[in-house]
Formats: structure tokens, sequence, C-alpha cells
């Protein structure tokens, strides 16, 4: 891999995001971000470089302005791969707010494949999801499991995105693209310098825990317990934020190494392992030692009964695997959150 090769993040201040800008910059790759700061801030950026030694250049912008997006990429040149993280990214407020997330979401694509085309960048590795499966009729879930119409106007975006670049790719040969459907990430940077930090009220589970631990929340409201699962409760594949950045980092090797068998790729990044809400609750105490409150609420729009992935195709074509356990996992978002909060 040239110690050369540049790549752009979008959404690189997010959860997801500023963990593979730190594996990117660990692995030798130039990063440069544009992020509108909507679920972020700029302070991101110097953490990455606390942890990495090596600072991203990062440009405050919005991914639906063309104009202002194709002004930044024209100041840098030789961009070798784009990784398109920014998006809205919360199941239930998709429900609430459709045209929203499409108008984001879809613009946003299709003003950086658009970009791509008129400044040269041949690569791109897409941030997807799981959801693009539906509720699946059989479980584990590979890549060759039907893609449905999804849940929720989010998941939605998600399959209409891959179908965007799927005839992106097919419309022009020497442009590749690569999909990678995550599964539940979790967690946080062993060094406790980078977490989930959502704005407002937390859509995700785990910030919610962590945030019931440290006393913001009064208690944990688990969405259903009369689905059929062995507890009643919704079954994820979660994997820990780190993991799930180092396949971004195989994604951008795996073009750099033009080893790619066709020009849209699409790979699961998950454990394997299903495991339900109730269970990282309790896993949760077990990890930390902390006692959480909860009570079960009615079950909530948009959410699939249980899914988790067959991740050995990207075992096998990126040389990737979920190494974290849960447990491991579990203690750096509460060392995350106790960090954040001055908590002893």
């Amino acid at each position: 891999m040239s110690q050369q090769k540049k790549i752009l993040v979008t959404g690189g201040t997010g959860y997801i995001g500023s963990h593979t800008c730190v594996e990117l910059l660990q692995a030798g790759y130039e990063v440069i971000i544009i992020d509108n700061l909507s679920n972020s801030d700029a302070g991101i950026a110097d953490r990455i470089a606390e942890i990495t030694g090596k600072k991203p250049i990062l440009y405050k912008a919005d991914m639906t302005d063309k104009q202002e997006i194709g002004e930044i990429i024209a100041s840098e040149k030789n961009i070798f791969s784009s990784i398109h993280f920014a998006a809205y990214k919360a199941v239930g407020e998709s429900v609430e707010k459709p045209l929203m997330y499409y108008a984001n979401n879809l613009n946003s694509l299709i003003n950086l494949l658009d970009l791509s085309l008129e400044y040269g960048i041949k690569n791109l590795v897409f941030s997807s999801s799981c959801t693009v499966y539906g509720q699946p009729e059989s479980l584990p879930v590979t890549e060759q499991t039907p893609v449905v119409r999804p849940e929720s106007p989010y998941g939605n975006t998600k399959r209409i995105s891959e179908e965007i670049m799927e005839d992106f790719y097919a419309a022009h040969e020497d442009f590749k693209g690569i999909a990678l459907r995550y599964f539940n990430p979790i967690g946080a940077h062993p060094s406790g310098l980078l977490g989930e930090l959502p704005s407002g009220v937390p859509n995700n589970l785990i910030p919610f825990v962590t945030q019931t631990a440290a006393g913001l929340r009064d208690e944990i409201k688990i969405f259903g317990n009369d689905y059929n699962t062995p507890d009643g409760t919704c079954i994820r594949d979660y994997i820990n934020v780190v993991d799930l950045a180092k396949a971004h980092v195989a994604a951008i090797d795996r073009l750099a190494q033009n080893k790619t068998k066709k020009a849209f790729e699409v790979f699961n990044l998950g454990t394997g392992r299903g495991i339900s809400v109730l269970e990282i609750v309790k896993g949760f105490e077990e990890a930390t030692g902390v006692k959480l409150k909860y009570t079960m609420a009615p079950r909530r729009a948009g959410d699939v009964e249980q899914i988790y992935a067959n991740s050995s195709f990207a075992e096998n074509e990126l040389n990737w695997k979920a190494e974290k356990t849960l447990k491991e996992t579990l203690a750096s978002a509460w060392n995350w959150e106790k960090k954040i909060r001055d908590i002893q």
C-alpha cells in the first residue's frame, strides 16, 4: 500500500467515521474529512490526532451542497478513494421524518458519485446496513440473503443507495465500489478518547445504557418483550466499533491492490453471534459492576425481531474478522462514558 494514498471520509467526525480515520491514519493513509458537524464536533479531529500523532484535514461542509463539496474535492488533488459515512441514521426518527431521510441520505450519495466521476475518484467504500435484509426468513444472513423492502425509511435509504451504486458501477466500468453491511456497532476506542456521543436522547441502545449507568437517564426502556426469542427481547449482532473500522481499511486495501472480483461488491460485517437486548443489559452489569434500572416498553416501529450475520465472505476476501469480546466492548463503552462525564 502506497503511503501517499489520500482518502476522503465523509462524516469522518461521527462515531464510526472517527474510529475509521484512526485506523486509516495508522495504516499510512492520508485522511481528508468532510462533515457538517450536525452530530459531532470539530474537536474530534484533535482526538484523532492525539491517538495517531497525525491530524486529518477537516472541512466543515454538507454533502447535500454539491457546489461546496465540488470546490473542496477540486482543491484536494489525487484522492484515491472515498468512504461515505455521512447520513442520518436513527431508525425511529426515519419513521417519523421519512422525507428528511430520503433527501439527505440519497442526495449526499448522488452528489458524491457525480463529483467522483467529474474528478476521477475511482473507488468508494459505502457505509451500508444489515437493515437491507429486513426480517430475514433464515439466519444467519449471508450476502446471498434476499434484500427486501426494509422495515424503516432509514433502512430503505441504504437499500436504494446500494441500487444506485450498482447502476453507477455498471455504467462506469473503470470505477469500483464496496458496500459494507454493518450489523450493530458498539463500544469505544480503548484510549477512551473516541466513542458514541449522540446529541439529545440516544436512539441506540448502548449510549442509553451508559447514560443510565452514569445517572443521566432514570432507566432503560426495552422496546418489546414479547418477540419470538428466548427472552422475548430483540436479537442483534453487536460488533465492536474498532473491529468495524478495521474492515474499512481492509476494503480500501482491497481496492488499492486491485483485488476486487467485480465492480460492485457487498460484505456483511458482524460477529456471527445473536445477542438479545436483555443480554446486553445483563452483560453490561457483569462487565462493569454497575447495576441498571430497566423497564419493558411497547415494541418500537421499524424494529426487526432478530438478525445476525454470517461474515465468512468478509473473512475470506477481506482477510478480516471481528476479534474483540462483548465484555471488552461493553467495558470500553463505559470507560468512554466515564471519561466524558468525569466519573471516577
